[in-house]
């Protein structure tokens, strides 16, 4: 008669009972096998086949939707309401200075004071050839006589900030002209990890825009304040960009795209601005 024993412990499969010999079979149960806790890791990734494919993905999303040939400077600077005069001269003795020296490489886009808005602030965007290009640039101001022109102007701002942009591959900035009229600097703080939704969004409708108005420029953050997008149009008054943007609503796939892009969005900010008179945009 065969026994089934459930013991590990047995190492014979023969044992003696009395005169008979039993045949025995032995079961050898594996060590039960703790499931591993979840790391943070693990937890934020999922598998480590998931974390590599989503590391790849977020790496692909800036040379997706990014131009890649230049990168853009935004500088804003808020100005004392009492010094604002003598802030612009200074501000034209340095902007206007390094857009006509052809050593440093580097051109001037345009530069704005803003009217609605923000007051007392003003906006420079300037052009570099890549992250290398900036990098030379800066260090030839650091070593010219442009460093002191930039020194003047100091003393008559409250506080600055600088981020490093780059163009969407579907709109380049524009090339200078003198057009007349506002400009619109809208800025968007999106949530992290939908700037390619809203590059696809914004592709698929910008169409509808262009029938109308051809945007100036529009980039997405590299460097400073991360997760914001900012696209610049201009119209020759605030009139007219009232009846350009009720125009668009009629033409199918705008309101798709305000719509989509709305929910990428933590924050959304408009500033009418008016170019200084050596902007090449204006």
């Amino acid at each position: 008669m065969l026994r089934h024993v459930a013991k590990s412990s047995l190492k014979s499969d023969f044992i003696l009972k009395g005169s008979r010999c039993i045949s025995v079979k032995v079961i050898h149960k594996a060590p039960r096998r703790r499931r591993p806790h979840p790391t943070c890791q693990s937890l934020l990734h999922g598998s480590p086949e998931a974390k590599k494919a989503g590391d790849i993905e977020v790496l692909q999303h800036s040379r997706l939707v990014a131009r890649g040939k230049y990168v853009h400077g935004l500088e804003v600077h808020r100005v004392k309401p009492d010094s604002i005069d003598k802030y612009k001269e200074a501000a034209e003795n340095y902007y206007a200075g390094i857009k006509s020296d052809p050593r440093l490489h580097v051109k001037l886009t345009g530069c704005w004071e803003t009217l609605v808005g923000d007051q007392d602030v003003f906006v420079h965007i300037l052009e570099y050839e890549n992250y290398a290009g900036y990098d030379k640039t800066m260090d030839l101001i650091r070593n010219s006589q442009h460093v002191d022109s930039y020194r003047k102007l100091l003393p008559y701002v409250n506080s600055r900030s600088t981020q490093l942009a780059q163009e969407f591959a579907f709109l380049p900035t524009a090339p200078p002209h003198a057009q007349g009229g506002i400009f619109e600097l809208r800025s968007y703080q999106l949530k992290p990890g939908t700037l390619l939704e809203w590059e696809n969004a914004w592709r698929r409708g910008i169409e509808a825009r262009r029938k109308f108005v051809s945007p100036i420029g529009a980039w997405f953050s590299q460097i400073g304040r991360l997760h914001q997008v900012h696209h610049l149009w201009q119209y020759p008054s605030l009139d007219a960009r009232k009846e350009t943007r009720e125009k668009a609503w009629q033409i199918d796939g705008w309101a798709e795209t305000v719509s989509k892009t709305a929910q990428l969005a933590k924050e959304m900010d408009s500033f009418i601005l008016a170019p200084l008179p050596y902007s090449p945009l204006k």
